[in-house]
């Protein structure tokens, strides 16, 4: 029995020692999917952001000229006084009556950012006692949408039991698998930028670029809803994208696992492939017992 445990627990070893060589290629390798990264957004953007600021030099030099009653340092000074308005929340263009980005449909919008962890950054509190209230109920509110999305993605995988298992076991599972990221594609990612076009005036592409930046909680703020004083929204315009936000971010939440789990299988097949006569203890011991789901809805 002694002999029996120790060569089966020796593919656990193998497998173990395996994973732990594999750890400094792994860190190298997304340090280098960062610096990748940082290299093409500098390629793309640079030059871009160096014409706009070259062109807004332009623009306040020909805005001096025409105004001659107008010195250098009070135009410097208007525009910061339009950068703190933006800070706060106020747009710049239109006047007074624009409607206030605090009413109950942009506050409830607002308060689904704070607890799904998007923050846009278009909009913060600027009073103390907002701002008090905004740390407390994000220690509080986190954790719930946390919770609550977990329970979101159950029901969402109630049908899709053996999902991990569809690269092994062809069939069933498959048309689950493909039914759902067909299904949710089509609800999260491909209608919505319909819409947002429709109602925002943007292009299909900007649209699309929202949704998913807006799903994955990436939130950079450059793209929000229901923000343009130009337009007239209906009241619960942001309260509904508020709550297709949360559905879309538990199914994305659950596309983002699956391709975790896919990467960790590719990179284990591909190189973490043990020996078999070591693996066969550790096989039949594993057959023995009841296999456990391996999929796991995301924080």
């Amino acid at each position: 029995a002694a002999e029996q445990q120790q060569s089966s627990s020796m593919p656990l070893l193998t497998i173990h020692n395996q994973q732990i060589r594999w750890t400094p290629l792994l860190v190298l390798g997304y340090l280098f999917y960062l610096l990748l990264g940082a290299m093409v957004f500098q390629l793309l953007e640079k030059q871009a952001e160096t014409h706009f600021r070259d062109q807004f030099q332009l623009e306040k030099l020909r805005f001096l000229q025409n105004y001659t009653c107008l010195d250098r340092r009070a135009l410097e000074q208007f525009v910061q006084v339009l950068m703190e308005a933006w800070e706060k929340g106020v747009n710049p263009e239109g006047n007074s009556t624009n409607p206030s980005n605090w009413d109950f449909s942009n506050s409830f919008f607002f308060a689904g950012t704070v607890v799904t962890t998007i923050g846009y950054g278009n909009l913060s509190p600027s009073t103390v006692a907002g701002q008090i209230f905004c740390v407390f109920y994000a220690l509080f509110g986190v954790p719930l949408n946390l919770a609550f999305l977990n329970q979101l993605g159950k029901g969402l995988n109630a049908h899709l039991i053996s999902l991990e298992r569809w690269v092994q076991k062809p069939g069933r599972a498959q048309v689950q698998l493909a039914i759902f990221l067909t299904t949710g594609t089509l609800l999260f990612l491909v209608f919505p930028p319909l819409v947002f076009s429709y109602v925002e005036g943007w292009s299909y592409g900007e649209g699309f670029y929202f949704t998913f930046i807006t799903l994955s909680t990436i939130g950079f703020g450059d793209y929000v809803v229901g923000t343009n004083p130009n337009k007239h929204y209906i009241p619960v315009y942001r309260s509904l994208t508020a709550i297709w936000i949360v559905f879309g971010l538990a199914w994305l939440a659950l596309v983002f696992n699956v391709g975790a789990d896919l990467m960790e299988k590719f990179l284990q097949l591909k190189w973490h492939k043990p020996d078999l006569s070591l693996a066969e203890g550790a096989t039949i011991k594993l057959e023995d017992e009841p296999e456990q789901p391996r999929i796991h809805i995301p924080s």
